[in-house]
Parts: C-alpha cells; sequence; structure tokens
C-alpha cells in the first residue's frame, strides 16, 4: 500500500486527539491517542456506544486491571469503526462519488495515487474496476498511540503497593497490546528503561519471521544521541524502533524540552547523514539478540522512518523537511487544534486560540512534572486556579492523580498540583521566615502549578456535551508559538490544501520561518535562565549555560551555511532569515559576554571568601612535599 500523506497529526494534550482517528484515518492521515487518562477514555467509549447503538458494559475502578482494559476496549471500539467508515468508502455506490473525489482532492498534487487514479478514470469510469483498485491501493491512516514514559505512577489497593505491572505508564502499554490495532506506540517524554523492558514481555513488539511487526515502536527525540543510546537499548531487547520522531526542543506544543540548545537543523541533519550507520549499528544488536532468545531473524535491516515536528506552519517549510532532510513525514500538530473536522476542542477554548497572538502563547511553569510548559494566556483552567488562590485554597483536589510523583513530605507519591502538597509546602515556607518579597515569589512558584490532568482532557468532555462531574470545567490548551499566525477554523480540506501548497490561509506577513522561530525561543530561554540564576549560578549551571551557547553558536553557523550556500531554497525569503540570523548571532554574541562576566565575578568573589593562608602554613608547604 503507498502512504497517502506526507504529514501526520501529533498527539495534542490529552484529549484534543482522542478521537482523531475516527475522523480522520478514512482519508489515509495517521494520527495519535493519549493513552493518559482512561477516565476519559471510559466515558468516549460509553458515548460511542450509544451513538452507534453499541453493547456499553461499564469498566468501573473495582473491574480488575480496569486501567489496561478501559484503554484496550476503547481503542477496539475506535478501531472497529473506523474500519467500518474506511469500508463504507471504499464500497461507495457511484451515487457517492463525492466521497471518492472528497480523499483525492486531499492527496497532495505529487502523489501517485492521485495520478493513478486519474488516469485510472478518464479513460472510461468502470465502477467495478475503480473499486478493485481502491481495494489494492488505498489504505487507512495508521491509529497510533501515546504514552509519556515519566507518567508511571505507583499504584495502591487498600494501602497495599501493587506490582510494578499496575504502575500508570506498564498499564496503559498492557492495554494498547492487548488491543487489535495494528500500528505505533509513540514513546515520549525520555526514557524509562524498566518500561521499556516491560515491552519484551509482548509479542505484537517483536518482528515475525517475514520481518513485520504488528505493533511498531516510535520514539519521540530530541537529538541524535539520545536516539542511538534508546535504540541500542530496545536492540539489546530484540526490539526495533521503527521510527524516530524528532520534535523540535521549545518550538512545539505541550511540553519542551531544551535539548542543550541544540537546534532542529543541525539535529537533522544528523539523522539525515547517519541514518545508514543509524540502521547498520542497532540492526546488528538486535539480530544477536533475537538469535540468544532463539527468534525469528529479519534477514534483511528492518524499515526505519525519520519523522519531524515542531514549528512548521508553511507548505514550503514541510517540502523543504522532505527534500532536504529526507524526512518520511512531517508532523502538523497546533494548526490542527482550529480545524474541528479532526480535533476537539471547545467553542470558548477555540476562540481564545483564534485570537491569539504571539505574547498571549508562553512558556509556562505550570506544569506539576517540572518540564517547561507551552500555555495559553487566559485560558479558563488558569482563571479557576487563580480563584482557589484568592479563596486562600490553592491547589487541585487531584481527582485523577496522573501526576503524582513527588515523595517530598508522603510515603505514597503525590502531586505538585496538588492542595494537598500545595498546603505542605507552603507550611515549610512559612518556617523559612524570609522577607516578604522572597516569601511571595517562593509562594507563586508554589501555588503556579495547573492540575494539567483535567485541565487537558476538559476538553474534549465540554465539546461533547458530557458529564464534568467533580473534574471542574477548565480548560488548559498547550498550543505551540505556530499559533499566533493561524486565525481562522480550517475545513480539513483548507488546512491540507495549506500543507500541500494549493492556498495560503495565513494572512499575516510576518511570520518568521520556522527556524529562525525556534533559534529566537531557544535564546530568550537561556537568557531567562541565567537571569534567574545570575545571583546565585553554581559551577555546573555555569557549565550548562557555556555549553549551551555553545551549541547554539553552532546552530546559527550551520544556518549561515545553509541559507547562503543553497539558492533554491526559501528565495522569497532568504534575505529576511540571513537578516534575522545577523541579530540573533549579536543577541546571542552580547548574551555570552554577560555570562562570561557573571563566571568571572563569580569566580572573583570565591577567591575572596576563602580561607587565608598563614606565613607558617606557607612555610610548612615545601616540608609537606
Amino acid at each position: 500500500m503507498t502512504k497517502a500523506h506526507s504529514f501526520h497529526i501529533p498527539v495534542m494534550g490529552i484529549g484534543f486527539t482522542i478521537d482523531t482517528p475516527l475522523k480522520v484515518s478514512q482519508y489515509g492521515i495517521d494520527s495519535v491517542i493519549s493513552l493518559v487518562d482512561d477516565f476519559l477514555l471510559e466515558k468516549l467509549r460509553k458515548m460511542y456506544c450509544e451513538k452507534f447503538d453499541i453493547p456499553y458494559d461499564e469498566i468501573t475502578e473495582k473491574t480488575e486491571d480496569f486501567r489496561a482494559k478501559r484503554i484496550t476496549y476503547y481503542l477496539n471500539l475506535i478501531n472497529d469503526l473506523a474500519k467500518k467508515k474506511f469500508e463504507e468508502f471504499k464500497n461507495a455506490t457511484i451515487e457517492k462519488g463525492n466521497e471518492i473525489k472528497e480523499y483525492f482532492n486531499l492527496l497532495p498534487d505529487t502523489s501517485t495515487l492521485k495520478q493513478e487514479f486519474k488516469n485510472l478514470t478518464a479513460e472510461y469510469f468502470d465502477l467495478n474496476k475503480i473499486k478493485n483498485w481502491i481495494n489494492e491501493n488505498l489504505s487507512m491512516g495508521s491509529i497510533d498511540v501515546n504514552i509519556m514514559t515519566k507518567l508511571d505512577k505507583e499504584n495502591y489497593i487498600q494501602g497495599e503497593k501493587l506490582p510494578i505491572e499496575q504502575n500508570d505508564a506498564h498499564a496503559a502499554l498492557r492495554g494498547y497490546a492487548d488491543s487489535d490495532l495494528k500500528s505505533s506506540i509513540i514513546l515520549s517524554a525520555g526514557m524509562n528503561p524498566r518500561l521499556y523492558g516491560y515491552l519484551e514481555q509482548f509479542e505484537d513488539f517483536y518482528p515475525d519471521e517475514n520481518g513485520k511487526i504488528k505493533k511498531k515502536i516510535v520514539l519521540k527525540v530530541s537529538d541524535y544521541r539520545s536516539a542511538l543510546i534508546q535504540g541500542k537499548f530496545l536492540a539489546k531487547k530484540g526490539l526495533w524502533v521503527s521510527e524516530y520522531r524528532i520534535e523540535s526542543g521549545l518550538n512545539c506544543g505541550g511540553h519542551a524540552f531544551a535539548s542543550d540548545g541544540y537546534l532542529l537543523g543541525p539535529v537533522l541533519a544528523e539523522f539525515r547523514d547517519n541514518r545508514k550507520e543509524l540502521i547498520r549499528s542497532v540492526h546488528e544488536i538486535m539480530v544477536q539478540a533475537l538469535s540468544n532468545k532463539n527468534r525469528s531473524v529479519p534477514e534483511t535491516a528492518l524499515p526505519l522512518k525519520v519523522t519531524a515536528q515542531g514549528g512548521v506552519g508553511m507548505a514550503e517549510e514541510h517540502q523543504f523537511l522532505i527534500s532536504h532532510y529526507k524526512i518520511d513525514s512531517v508532523g502538523w500538530g497546533t494548526p490542527f487544534l482550529l480545524v474541528p473536522e479532526a480535533t476537539t476542542v471547545d467553542e470558548p477554548t477555540l476562540k481564545k486560540l483564534i485570537d491569539a497572538k504571539e505574547d498571549d502563547l508562553y512558556l509556562s511553569n505550570i506544569s506539576p512534572l517540572g518540564v517547561p510548559f507551552n500555555s495559553l494566556k487566559g485560558n479558563s483552567k488558569d482563571i479557576e486556579k487563580l480563584s482557589l488562590i484568592r479563596k486562600g485554597r490553592p491547589g487541585s483536589s487531584c481527582p485523577k492523580r496522573f501526576a503524582a510523583l513527588n515523595k517530598e513530605f508522603t510515603e505514597k507519591s503525590i502531586c505538585t498540583a496538588s492542595r494537598q502538597y500545595q498546603f505542605l509546602k507552603i507550611k515549610e515556607l512559612e518556617n523559612e521566615k524570609l522577607t516578604t518579597d522572597n516569601y511571595q515569589i517562593e509562594y507563586d512558584k508554589i501555588v503556579e502549578k495547573t492540575c494539567v490532568c483535567t485541565g487537558l482532557g476538559a476538553s474534549a468532555l465540554l465539546a461533547n456535551n458530557l458529564d464534568i462531574q467533580d473534574e471542574k470545567d477548565g480548560v488548559s490548551v498547550c498550543p505551540g508559538p505556530n499559533m499566533a499566525y493561524f486565525s481562522k477554523i480550517m475545513s480539513l480540506k483548507e488546512i491540507t490544501d495549506h500543507i500541500y501548497g494549493r492556498s495560503n490561509v495565513i494572512t499575516r506577513t510576518d511570520r518568521p520561518n520556522m527556524f529562525i522561530k525556534e533559534l529566537k525561543i531557544y535564546i530568550d530561554f537561556i537568557k531567562n535562565k541565567i537571569e534567574e540564576t545570575k545571583a546565585s549560578m553554581t559551577n555546573k549551571q555555569e557549565k550548562y549555560f557555556l555549553t549551551f551557547v555553545k551549541n547554539l553558536k553552532e546552530g546559527i553557523n550551520y544556518y549561515y551555511g545553509l541559507f547562503t550556500d543553497s539558492n533554491d531554497i526559501f528565495e522569497d525569503t532568504k534575505a529576511g532569515i540571513l537578516s534575522d540570523l545577523n541579530a540573533s548571532s549579536n543577541a546571542l554574541r552580547l548574551l555570552n559576554l554577560k555570562l562570561e562576566g557573571l563566571s568571572l565575578t563569580i569566580r572573583t568573589e570565591n577567591k575572596r571568601h576563602l580561607p587565608k593562608t598563614s606565613l607558617r602554613e606557607k612555610r610548612a608547604i615545601p616540608q609537606l612535599l
């Protein structure tokens, strides 16, 4: 089967793509469901069962292994419904010719499928021949899933800790492994060795005698070294990473991982230049592991995809990633939040996203995971949080506890956004006898944490008029900075036309190139970090900052070479790109001078406070030697 599209829809939040495959897979578009919230999945399963008149048996918290079963049953339902829609489309009669046209109208003009279909229908309209061709050549978009590997909370029953297999991420993995899906699992947020080891227990993740894998492993990474380490780790277990999904460290939606200043362009170039070596080295390890396990060994190296996402917003950028870096698919996330045919977003949040400008989109510290989190000012979850702070009751009741990972005050982990944690932390703060200003600074750091577990799933409940119950109706939304340049609700046809260059939905003329935007975000990020620590910078922090700035400088030099040596890329915007590079280079140079000045000051201060050596001690030194 030929892949229909050169883009995919990544996971967004907990609920924004929770049923996206049911909306778009019939058109050959790949998309991703988050497996964080089994409560939300169960509510959506009930809703769709009622909608399609399917018998529904509730899976309650009293059901054994309820989290895994909820995930399995939901995925099976979405898979069945999506397959049914696709089969109905393929078997469409001549009266439903518009549906067939809609499918092919979405495809890029360069698509071989599109050209073959045109040739087939141009000669004569033989319905049986067309149906046979469609059955042989068209395929559904993949129904993929995402697990944040760090969301692996321990669970208890009646005070007794359950085995590690019942941890949240482990149970989610088991739920997917037991499903009927033939797709991919995207593992994000870093390496979890115990979870990776758990993959070994499920047959679907291994290649069969023909080298086919029913459930493929995809790693979301931000640099080549991390990909290589994780790929080899899994290969030693006989498991193949079928795709490395490279995401911009900061120019993305959701949680942001700064990756020590490694910019997207140089990272993509490293993957492109080392792709064959990556396949060879990892494949050798996997073959040895499979042999040791007496399993089938593929005769040739297995297929490997490299995809990219984060900040892409124009057809020219999309095509450049494919042609220059040999990317297999480009992730378009943030713009799809404005496409109701593809994602699930409630009306008030949609309006806020449409109106959002650059200043409304910011990198926040609201996530209880302690990782920078892209957020939208004025979102209803933040308004709800501020209301509780004013009432003197900061923090969430923490009804779902997916991010309950902190053991600072308790034996059982709790969430830093919870009322329990914030009460204990504020109590500790009060005993420190800080000045009023310093107290307020530390207090704000405590209470700014938000319950994203409920916030990132509430939109799906509100959009479908489902009961919120005690989860509150505040919505957290996590678009990338790219949202500032998309300012209207779009149809699926409009956004695909934009992606493939058939039209342009961006009316603003001041949108920076995706690489330049990422560079500016990185410079602002490290500038703020240096400012935060300038009064008490440690040697470790100084080393981190110097490495970060060095990597950014190397990235700028790479872009100078890229945009000056290539005459056929970004022709209309190249002058602006080079001008922005000059400005960023100057900004980074000034920042580096400031960092060096701070480092010198700190070292001077440290020397001043070192104990002085007495004359007697100085005379004793030669004797000691």
